[in-house]
């Protein structure tokens, strides 16, 4: 598989972690099982690229519109943003904590947004849960089915007073919070909490930039 098409369902993925669903999106119902809620997010999604064309076509300013107009209901994005900062997360006072999750989501909206073209005619198959009714974190395991081999997207979810919530995913093994925790480490080592919040932020703007110049 190229990097591309990974990118994609990366994407795919992100979009349901990120909130990219349709303004119709329903409210979680407390009968809603983990594997449930992804089918419904999943097809939701897919049915919002197919009928957006801004969206297919990686529009960076609508897609954060869509991100930004959600409160994320199911996503516990502290916790995603706290795992991949890792151990020095406890270190960073409430206001670097605020920052580092405000640049996290925009890079990940601004690094997979125009992947997103890349995925039109799959559909999501959900594979049987392996869980207890009792167990309060889960890992749902997806197939995205489309033309070519199928690829796998997991994903790593909580369950919490208002229900299933995601705070990680997986694509062909790379689970995305270990990915970047590794990245963040680096740069927390060398220029501390701050360094890492004005490199995502400089990053950011360089996305902007570009998508302006596009």
């Amino acid at each position: 598989m190229n990097r591309r098409t990974f990118r994609s369902f990366w994407s795919f993925g992100l979009a349901c972690v990120l909130g990219l669903c349709s303004p119709l999106l329903q409210a979680q119902t407390a009968s809603e099982g983990p594997d449930q809620l992804i089918k419904r997010l999943s097809t939701e999604v897919l049915d919002t690229v197919k009928a957006d064309k801004d969206v297919q076509a990686g529009d960076v300013r609508k897609i954060v519109v869509f991100v930004d107009g959600k409160v994320m209901p199911y996503v516990n994005f502290t916790r995603m943003t706290a795992s991949a900062v890792g151990r020095n997360w406890r270190q960073a006072t409430p206001e670097q904590q605020k920052r580092l999750q405000e640049e996290f989501k925009t890079m990940l909206v601004r690094t997979y947004s125009g992947a997103l073209s890349q995925v039109k005619d799959q559909t999501v198959s959900v594979k049987p849960l392996r869980a207890a009714p009792t167990d309060n974190e889960v890992i749902v395991r997806t197939e995205v089915v489309g033309r070519g081999e199928p690829i796998q997207l997991d994903y790593r979810m909580e369950k919490g007073p208002a229900g299933w919530r995601i705070y990680d995913l997986n694509v062909l093994g790379v689970w995305l919070v270990e990915t970047y925790r590794t990245q963040f480490a680096q740069e927390i080592s060398a220029n501390g909490i701050d360094g890492l919040i004005v490199a995502l932020a400089e990053r950011n703007k360089s996305g902007s930039a570009s998508s302006r110049r596009n």
